[in-house]
């Protein structure tokens, strides 16, 4: 990667992810969106929108990836991928297979299941805990507890009412306490 990210441009990044996640919300939708920047340019953008067009994928990451659409593999594995919420194994499974070296994360305190995985296998997962991006988060929580559910795959009667068992629905083989943050 010749572009090497300032915090500032991590900042800056994440809050047109933030943008899209809002995007989201008004339409109904989860709020989670993400950015792909190359060298500096926003390469796409996309927000999840699994309500809106009724599909079963179309998470924030990958519909930024699929907007994208095809680039030689040597831009992906140049690229930062800006997610305001920590992937799910179905998102790491695609930043995998491009082979994008590191993605900035807005919160993974509602939600937290794959950055082990992308850890393991080198990339760079930079955690900001934005407060922005968990209010989205918390009030999805609150008030769309069926979609959420449904979004990482479990039933509505298996979340708790906290935003530390909505992340643990969705983690089962994740440090769900927080001890290695």
């Amino acid at each position: 990667m010749t572009w090497t990210p300032t915090a500032e441009d991590d900042r800056r990044f994440l809050s047109l992810a933030i943008e899209q996640a809002r995007k989201s919300w008004d339409e109904g939708g989860v709020p989670i969106g993400a950015v792909l920047v190359h060298d500096g340019e926003v390469l796409a953008a996309g927000h999840n929108q699994r309500v809106q067009k009724d599909s079963a994928i179309l998470h924030g990451e990958t519909d930024t990836i699929e907007k994208a659409g095809r680039l030689r593999a040597s831009v992906y594995r140049e690229s930062v991928l800006y997610t305001t919420l920590s992937p799910c194994i179905m998102c790491s499974g695609t930043e995998l297979l491009y082979e994008i070296p590191r993605i900035v994360v807005g919160e993974n305190r509602t939600f937290e299941m794959a950055e082990d995985l992308l850890r393991e296998r080198g990339v760079v997962v930079d955690v900001l805990d934005d407060p922005n991006c968990i209010a989205l988060m918390e009030r999805m929580i609150a008030e769309r507890p069926e979609i959420w559910s449904e979004d990482i795959g479990v039933e509505a009667d298996e979340l708790s009412a906290s935003a530390d068992g909505a992340r643990a629905a969705g983690a089962e083989d994740s440090d769900v306490d927080g001890a290695d943050r």
